[in-house]
């Protein structure tokens, strides 16, 4: 494959996933890392993306937001190793909000049969997928539905969000740095994350290390209103000590 064809390759891949790994890039074209760094200057010079730690991110960033659908198919080891350790942040009784998200839908499928819990969510497939279970009393809140992620929002939600109290709420982001916070592209949908996050008594983010060091359009919440952030072990030492003297406690899966 010729330079040219395997930039525009990298390219695509930044605007359907919202992010390149250069580890990640160098094995799938069996390649040197120098040689995809080289790749992703060439991009940024061009205007096409921008160079973060790590990897790289499509310039239209702020705007860009993937489906569901695709976001569910993408870091999935992750996702379930973060939900798995999620779990252990859950109360013995008593009530949770789950965000809309692809990591706090994988969270969802981990929570345990044997624990009675009042479940919060503005996400219909969240909802739906444990509608069969007996031990939770499902609470879904209503809404106008967004297509691209399935959850509700504006201001029935909104309402309904600022007159509830959660033991734990598990929040998803787009976006996760020190500098900027969390952040999200859809203005509507930041108004209900940074009220879930109002709603709860302790909150947890779940995030894997695609999120970490992006931002996008509008940031809901900061990182000081965060108690635990769970992560994989992909990001670096030093970001994960950045964001702990932010705020949160941060618990590698």
């Amino acid at each position: 494959m010729f330079a040219e064809e395997r930039q525009q390759v990298i390219l695509d891949r930044a605007h359907a996933c919202g992010r390149v790994d250069v580890a990640a890039l160098a094995d799938d074209f069996a390649v040197s890392t120098e040689t995809i760094r080289r790749d992703l200057t060439i991009l940024e010079r061009r205007g096409a993306i921008r160079r973060v730690h790590g990897g790289a991110i499509p310039l239209q960033r702020l705007g860009f937001e993937p489906a569901l659908a695709m976001r569910e198919g993408v870091m999935v080891a992750e996702k379930i190793r973060i939900a798995k350790a999620a779990v252990a942040e859950l109360p013995e009784e008593g009530s949770i909000l789950l965000d809309a998200g692809s990591t706090t839908a994988r969270l969802a499928e981990e929570l345990p049969t044997d624990r009675h819990l009042s479940v919060v969510t503005h996400s219909v497939s969240i909802a739906l997928n444990l509608s069969s279970r007996e031990n939770l009393t499902i609470i879904l809140v209503g809404g106008r539905l967004r297509s691209r992620t399935l959850a509700t929002v504006d201001a029935w939600a909104l309402r309904a969000l600022e007159g509830t109290f959660v033991d734990v709420a598990f929040i998803a982001t787009n976006g996760i740095s020190a500098r900027r916070g969390l952040t999200t592209p859809d203005t509507a949908e930041a108004m209900i994350k940074r009220a879930a996050v109002g709603s709860s008594r302790r909150c947890v983010l779940l995030a894997d290390h695609t999120k970490v060091g992006n931002d996008y359009f509008t940031r809901f919440a900061e990182l000081s209103d965060i108690d635990t952030f769970i992560t994989d072990d992909r990001v670096d030492r030093e970001t994960v000590d950045e964001i702990a003297n932010a705020g949160p406690r941060v618990v590698i899966a």
